[in-house]
């Protein structure tokens, strides 16, 4: 469901209160990449640029870079919407090799689409090598369904289902439309399968790309965080990389009992067996969560 996307930031600032004591590492701290989420931007104060400010009062001297996809805020929240995924990640890849704190590894953390985005990058992109991936209610099977889209974005919103519902894995949707790169049509699985242009290609959907497969096993940890009251992301097992049963639209099914880990198209089987997939679960809606939650579930991955 686009719906997940669509109001991830959307949905509302992340909820950010008092913090804990400072973690620092005596052998100097691991870089931490963030990329936001739909509607939002690298840098907006009220979200993006208050986790970025947390984590840096945190852990001392940690750098952390905050993806911008384009020249300027603008651009990086319409690109949200509008620019190719695979373009984005793309981008992503180029500005992370050409950074030299990032040459000896770094820590990734994306929200909502940004997660996917960024399990693309360590997908296609191992150098400079990411260490840790944690995902925050992102949608790894994809969506399907209409976002919840309050105040001024429900015009776009209102787009977005005009477009979806006309046809999501036409070529022209397909190529404009961030949120119908990550469409996920349990009933057209073959459509899906044959015209999805970024997730079905991460899924290993049509062939097994080996380097992919290699490059996820790399992670030392995938995180994947679910919000258990998410009234954006649909189905909301996809932020543990469940998702719906092929041919129908109620009956889910867990990442565990999917083709996908079954036949460990994309190594996920094995990282399992090895401890590297954590599983954690947040209490309220997409993307809102408490400083002191934060700390205790998260901030453990970042060093």
């Amino acid at each position: 469901m686009t719906a997940a996307l669509l109001c991830f930031l959307l949905a509302g600032p992340v909820l950010l209160v008092a913090g804990s004591p400072v973690y620092t590492s005596n052998n100097g701290t691991v870089p931490l990449v963030l990329w936001h989420g739909m509607g939002d931007s690298c840098c907006n104060p009220l979200s993006m640029g208050s986790i970025k400010k947390m984590i840096e009062e945190e852990i001392s001297g940690v750098y952390v870079l905050s993806l911008m996809i384009g020249k300027n805020v603008v651009q990086d929240t319409e690109n949200g919407f509008f620019m190719d995924v695979n373009e984005q990640v793309s981008a992503a890849c180029s500005q992370l090799a050409r950074d030299p704190e990032l040459k000896g590894g770094y820590n990734a953390m994306g929200f909502s689409q940004g997660a996917q985005f960024l399990r693309a990058v360590a997908q296609r992109c191992p150098s400079p090598p990411m260490k840790n991936l944690i995902s925050v209610g992102g949608q790894h099977q994809g969506v399907y369904g209409l976002p919840r889209c309050p105040g001024e974005s429900s015009h776009i919103c209102d787009m977005i289902r005009k477009a979806l519902n006309s046809g999501a894995y036409t070529d022209l949707v397909q190529k404009h439309l961030v949120q119908a790169q990550y469409w996920h049509d349990p009933l057209n699985d073959d459509l899906y399968k044959k015209h999805s242009l970024f997730l079905a290609d991460i899924n290993q959907e049509r062939v097994v790309n080996e380097t992919y497969r290699k490059n996820l096993q790399l992670l030392e940890k995938f995180v994947m965080v679910k919000f258990l009251q998410d009234s954006v992301v649909d189905p909301v097992d996809t932020e543990w990389f469940g998702f719906l049963k092929s041919g129908q639209a109620k009956e889910t099914e867990t990442l565990q009992e999917s083709a996908l880990y079954k036949e460990d198209r994309l190594g996920l089987a094995a990282m399992d067996a090895a401890g590297k997939l954590e599983f954690l679960s947040s209490e309220g809606d997409h993307l809102q969560f408490t400083t002191e939650w934060f700390n205790a579930n998260l901030l453990p991955y970042l060093h």
